[in-house]
């Protein structure tokens, strides 16, 4: 046998692999321990679920995976009534409709008066009157969308050179004088593998700065308008809209999203020589109007004072019309009340129904509630919310202490059956729901699979037939359970 001298890599893993043989030969007695230690732990946290609770459960799951009520709900806010931006006659149809059935299912229902912002879009075009290699009287199309929140251009438009950026440090980079009387793309790429991986939130994160802080950093440098890559996967050619913020320390220039398309195709035609566009917005912001949150509780019958909330937003972008966004978080939270009225089971805390209205451009629906029950926070036991579209539910995060999850992990067992047992601390919560957590309120998100979102996020292909009926039955199943767990088990949870 010939003899082999071992890479430094080679020995290393070969210490590593005699280290653990060697433990694990040694180790029975301590794996013995850690179980009997977590069987133990086990038994404490879930004292609270009592046989008949977790059959109430498994019962509630059930009927929410044969119920199709949340999938009729949703074909109607988007269907019969369509988008929902606030300050839009639809927002205001959608509230009373809501509070209707909410009426119908036999809750009590009011409506809380919230202010909102009334932004509408007008025309939206672009195009490239001058670029390289150009057929003469020919102009190219730019398919974009007014950022929501975007001032105007003037009637006739802006025509201006456009200068493309990847990051902020580029757009620094250029200064003043390579960006003053310029439109600036900020082509900053939307990250498809992370999405893709199912980190869809993450790589939305990354991009969504831009879209948000991008036109403020372009007018500081003298810019006469803004663009921003689409913040989305998918590229059909779909622009994807959002709001955008305008700082107190700059100008306000129009902004607009822009296909992904032609973010590229304005990237490749400026390295080659000077391209100038033409860009029209015509949105108006029209005076704040009075909107409301859609409430209806579920009293609770011991302890009607202590609330939980399962929530999402009632509002819309109008591009499309909000089915994944956010109409079916809003319709699987109407569904835990339905469900718990069919089976005649009543919690012994509240469970609070809440439509939020205008958190897609402005938030006012969660910052109004949270400021309005500040002196009532110590009641609110738990929030849930679903925001992150109707795929399927792996489980639920929550925000909070710590041993939350310790607490409810009896419920991974119910929910393991429909795919949805899994449990995870995050720092992150959804917007509405996000007030409330700031002050110690335990929150609540659906953990879905958000591997295609973002493909039709804020979008016009937002439409009804994006949604899974049965994984939009697994999303119900999921928030009534949870629900329903925590206003029923006899402590509340710990803060």
């Amino acid at each position: 046998m010939s003899k082999k001298i071992l890479s430094a890599g080679s020995r290393r893993k070969l210490l590593l692999f005699l280290l653990a043989s060697s433990f694990i030969a040694s180790s029975g007695w301590i794996a013995l321990i850690a179980q009997r230690r977590t069987l133990s732990e086990m038994q404490q946290q879930s004292s609270q679920f009592s046989p008949q609770l977790l059959r109430e459960l498994k019962q509630i799951q059930q009927a929410a995976l044969e119920s199709d009520y949340a999938l009729r709900q949703l074909a109607h806010l988007t269907n019969n009534i369509g988008p929902r931006l606030s300050g839009s006659p639809q927002a205001q149809h959608a509230v009373e409709y809501v509070a209707d059935e909410m009426r119908r299912l036999g809750m009590e229902v009011k409506l809380e008066k919230i202010m909102v912002p009334h932004w509408v879009r007008g025309l939206e075009t672009g195009a490239l009157m001058e670029f390289p290699g150009q057929a003469p009287n020919t102009t190219q199309k730019v398919v974009l969308t007014a950022l929501g929140g975007s001032v105007a251009t003037p009637a006739e438009g802006i025509t201006a050179e456009v200068v493309v950026v990847n990051n902020f440090d580029e757009l620094a980079a250029m200064g003043r004088n390579k960006v003053e009387g310029r439109i600036v793309l900020f082509n900053y790429r939307f990250d498809e593998q992370m999405a893709a991986q199912g980190f869809g939130g993450e790589a939305y994160g990354e991009a969504v700065v831009y879209r948000g802080d991008g036109p403020s950093a372009a007018a500081r440098l003298g810019a006469v308008a803004a663009m921003v890559r689409s913040v989305g996967g998918l590229s059909y050619r779909l622009p994807h809209t959002g709001a955008t913020r305008y700082a107190a320390d700059a100008p306000r220039i129009p902004a607009a999203a822009v296909a992904a398309e032609d973010a590229d195709m304005m990237a490749y035609l400026t390295s080659q020589g000077r391209v100038r566009m033409k860009l029209t917005l015509t949105p108006q912001q029209l005076p704040d109007v009075e909107s409301y949150n859609v409430i209806a509780d579920l009293r609770g019958s011991e302890h009607p004072e202590q609330i939980v909330i399962v929530s999402g937003h009632l509002d819309s972008w109008d591009l499309g019309t909000g089915a994944i966004d956010d109409g079916a978080g809003v319709v699987i939270a109407m569904q835990t009340l339905q469900i718990l009225k069919q089976l005649h089971l009543r919690p012994r805390r509240t469970i609070r129904f809440i439509a939020w209205m205008n958190e897609e451009n402005g938030t006012a629906g969660g910052k109004t509630y949270a400021a309005e029950h500040a002196a009532d926070v110590q009641n609110h036991i738990a929030a849930i919310e679903s925001d992150r579209g109707a795929g399927h539910p792996l489980g639920f995060v929550a925000t909070g202490n710590p041993n939350l999850i310790k607490v409810l992990q009896p419920l991974s067992g119910v929910l393991e059956s429909s795919g949805g047992g899994l449990m995870n601390m995050s720092d992150d919560t959804e917007t509405d729901i996000s007030p409330l957590a700031k002050v110690g309120v335990p929150a609540f998100g659906i953990w879905q699979d958000t591997r295609t979102y973002f493909d039709y996020h804020h979008t016009a292909a937002d439409t009804f037939d994006k949604v899974k009926p049965r994984e939009l039955a697994e999303n119900a199943a999921v928030m009534a359970v949870l629900a329903y767990a925590i206003a029923s088990i006899p402590e509340p949870l710990p803060r």
